[in-house]
């Protein structure tokens, strides 16, 4: 019995020592000198430091020989080349911009720059970040321009066929496309209200990205989710999408359903910075599956007008008789 309770002890002893993350070895903050407090200090209100990769964005950014008012000399780096930060000075007498950044292309090409004008210039040295800037920067032109060709074809499909496909509107049998739209739509929402409440961590995140959501606080997290969420439904309803229909129709269908994302995106994004969206959000919901419910209701089509039928027969519309 004893024998059995010293295992058992010895056991526990070593699941809870198995368990407890001693971490890296660390100096004791007593140790730190002033330039690695105040190296700590920045980063966590500006997020990066020292060391920190970008890529110039802007077609060329000058770059000083001395910060503040002391430079003499001026060289440029160019558009697609990289930088690390190679040193941090407050300069108090500028009344533009106390924060002066020296970075570094190479050991011959390095100088100083305000930081509000190196952050115009330059994204984070990361895939997922310069993803970001370009998504940011241009969708809401490319989505509309997007919307309109596929209004275009639509509406000039459905003059010449009349029973064109569209989510929403003229459903397949498929949950996936309904599913992708509500998907798109509380991403957007929830984007929108991370960028409201929770600026400084979608900052954090844009300077140090991660698509895994578990290394995440739970509302980036949960947005990164939603987005690996998106691209499996997508698949789905791709794969669903031209399982219903071929050819033209498979196509316009897929555009539809692309342009109804877009607009979502736009719609409960820029709306739930003005605290609509949340409210938008629960009517689409309701719409949505609304409408999915009657075209599961409603799996015949009138061969003559494109009526939707509970069943085949005589159509309520054009008195046409469906076999």
């Amino acid at each position: 019995m004893r024998q059995i309770k010293f295992y058992i002890l010895t056991l526990c002893a070593l699941l809870l020592t198995a368990c407890y993350n001693h971490g890296p070895q660390t100096p004791d903050a007593w140790d730190l000198t002033e330039k690695q407090i105040d190296s700590i200090s920045f980063f966590t209100t500006h997020h990066y430091t020292q060391n920190y990769n970008f890529v110039v964005n802007a077609a060329s950014m000058p770059l000083s020989d001395q910060p503040g008012e002391m430079a003499f000399d001026t060289l440029y780096v160019m558009k697609g080349e990289r930088l690390v930060v190679a040193d941090i000075m407050t300069v108090s007498t500028d009344s533009i911009d106390s924060v002066w950044v020296k970075v570094a292309r190479d050991q011959m090409t390095q100088g100083w720059i305000r930081e509000s004008e190196m952050l115009e210039g330059v994204s984070p040295d990361d895939p997922i970040s310069q993803f970001i800037d370009l998504f940011s920067d241009t969708h809401l032109l490319v989505f509309l321009a997007f919307l309109v060709i596929v209004v275009v074809a639509y509406g000039l499909y459905r003059l010449n066929r009349h029973a064109a496909y569209i989510v929403h509107f003229k459903d397949i049998d498929s949950f996936y496309p309904t599913l992708l739209c509500l998907l798109v739509a509380s991403s957007a929402t929830l984007y929108a209200s991370i960028q409201m409440f929770g600026a400084e961590s979608w900052r954090h995140f844009y300077y140090h990205p991660s698509l895994n959501p578990f290394a995440l606080p739970w509302h980036l997290g949960l947005f990164i989710a939603s987005v690996w969420a998106i691209i499996i439904v997508a698949v789905a309803s791709l794969d669903d999408v031209l399982r219903h229909l071929t050819g033209i129709e498979a196509i316009l269908y897929l555009g539809g359903l692309a342009g109804v994302c877009a607009v979502d995106y736009v719609v409960f994004s820029v709306s739930t910075l003005y605290y609509i969206g949340y409210l938008l959000l629960i009517a689409y919901f309701i719409y949505a599956l609304y409408r999915y419910t009657h075209f599961a209701r409603c799996r015949f089509t009138c061969g003559k007008c494109g009526a939707l039928l509970s069943e085949k027969g005589r159509c309520p519309h054009c008195g046409t008789v469906n076999t």
